[in-house]
């Protein structure tokens, strides 16, 4: 991989990681259309400890909180009844979907998942998906005609069941094509969360997943045509363009409509089908090369 290649993937990966149009799909497909290697599930999963550094600063005063209750909670009991202790705890409980299935699928995760006719299947799904999804809560927060504004809940309505929902959400984000931000938003506006606690939420659960991925694949870093260097590059840039993009989608979903990305997505997805048809791309573009 050469130095250009990794500042543009890098690029993409902190433009696309918080979006709910996938991360993974966008390092695949930019290599596909550039004629360049696939840059791979461990380049990937390096990547994006970049964007997660950008996570751990944006939201470091409410992570510092739940740590330090957290902690507490493992010795005082009435510390367990705090909303951040409690936040601790389930993030770990919705981290355990993702955990088991990344190890259980890490075969298919590097091989089959990377094919474009399964990225152009989740690219257009899981965009409708979020579309009715993104409706629904329109509906709720304007109340619709002869109906009465419904209340949608907050992050302080978590609880082990909604958390271990929002982790099997996250865990279909495996698959390059659903979006982890996209799966997780998905599935917490379907049960009745609003457009920034589901967003907040998907981004505390993305933090265990994300970084222990990317330890577990640094072994793998610096093998085949991805060296060492260019890989750290690209982890550094997906970290300053993330932080960016975070701190303008957190502002952004506070007031829009997911209804961009949704048809983003499926415009993409209908595209990627119609040049894997025509020929233009085969489906598994730059694997053999890889």
């Amino acid at each position: 991989m050469s130095w250009f290649e990794s500042f543009v993937l890098g690029l993409i990966q902190g433009l696309t990681e918080f979006l709910p149009i996938s991360s993974s799909a966008h390092l695949r497909l930019t290599a596909a259309f550039a004629g360049w290697h696939d840059p791979g599930a461990a380049f990937t999963a390096i990547t994006q400890i970049g964007t997660e550094a950008a996570v751990l600063i944006y939201f470091r005063k409410d992570i510092g909180r739940i740590v330090s209750a957290w902690a507490r909670s493992l010795f005082d009991r009435e510390t367990r009844r705090d909303h951040d202790a409690q936040m601790g705890w389930l993030v770990i409980v919705g981290s355990i979907p993702i955990g088991v299935l990344g190890v259980t699928l890490k075969d298919a995760i590097e091989g089959p998942f990377r094919d474009l006719r399964l990225i152009a299947t989740t690219l257009v799904v899981l965009g409708i998906v979020l579309g009715i999804a993104d409706r629904l809560a329109a509906r709720d927060e304007s109340g619709g005609r002869h109906r009465a504004v419904r209340t949608r809940k907050s992050l302080t309505d978590l609880n082990v069941r909604d958390g271990l929902l929002f982790g099997i959400c996250q865990a279909m984000a495996l698959v390059p094509g659903v979006s982890r931000s996209g799966a997780t938003i998905s599935g917490g506006l379907l049960m009745g969360y609003t457009r920034e606690s589901a967003a907040r939420y998907s981004f505390l659960l993305a933090i265990p997943a994300v970084l222990a991925s990317g330890a577990y694949e640094l072994k793998d870093a610096g093998k085949g045509h991805v060296s060492w260097g260019p890989t750290i590059f690209a982890t550094v840039i997906a970290f300053v363009v993330g932080y960016a993009v975070i701190a303008w989608f957190m502002r952004y979903i506070s007031t829009r409509s997911f209804m961009p990305f949704v048809i983003y997505r499926v415009l993409l997805g209908l595209a990627l089908f119609a040049l894997v048809a025509a020929g233009v791309l085969s489906p598994h573009a730059g694997e053999s090369a890889g």
